[in-house]
């Protein structure tokens, strides 16, 4: 099976692309769905230890979270060190389920893939992208966007062009769903064709 990294900075069109890929009947990890389930479950008491405060009623307030990793220096390697053990678990079961139902690909959609070095852990790894000013407009459009926000985001990010240029294949966001969608499908199309695991470190 191949298994392919998805990623792409904040209101580049990564999570649509995921979207498209499972109706296109590919699996598809969801790590900020992972962190989600990992909030709700057993990491309730392992954040509120690393950042206390930010549980309420049993509950991981993701605003609370957010607030304080984005104003606090060291705040991200302490979360990483909570969460990213966690995801890698409920990932490598997810993966070992697909390769059960003996798929060919599998995708895993996640944000901070380079930033994080786990581009390594995959056959390939595929950028979506969209011009500067198109992911300005989609993340200040977006319900409690603020320009610091915003910022914040990039700041903590790699920049689009760095991605691209490690990428296997790049997705254009830039025009309309269907134009993405097209894209989409030809890439599965085309890494459906490679042989054995895909082409990792190519």
């Amino acid at each position: 099976m191949i298994v392919a990294g998805l990623t792409g900075s904040i209101a580049m069109g990564k999570s649509t692309v995921a979207r498209m890929f499972a109706q296109l009947g590919c699996p598809v990890f969801d790590a900020d769905g992972a962190v989600r389930d990992f909030y709700r479950a057993e990491g309730t008491g392992l954040v509120e230890s690393a950042f206390p405060g930010v549980v309420v009623d049993g509950i991981v307030i993701r605003e609370r979270l957010a607030a304080r990793v984005l104003g606090e220096v060291d705040a991200m390697p302490r979360l990483e060190a909570v969460v990213h053990p966690a995801v890698a678990l409920r990932r490598a079961r997810f993966l070992e389920h697909a390769r059960g139902l003996g798929r060919r690909i599998a995708f895993c959609d996640i944000p901070l893939l380079f930033e994080t070095g786990g581009d390594k852990a995959f056959d390939l790894v595929i950028v979506v992208s969209a011009r500067p000013e198109v992911q300005r407009a989609r993340a200040l459009g977006r319900d409690g966007a603020t320009r610091a926000k915003f910022e914040a985001m990039l700041s903590r990010q790699m920049s689009d062009i760095e991605k691209r240029r490690r990428a296997h294949f790049v997705i254009d966001t830039n025009g309309p769903l269907d134009e993405s969608l097209a894209q989409a499908e030809s890439l599965v199309r085309a890494i459906a064709a490679l042989p054995g695991a895909g082409i990792r470190n190519a």
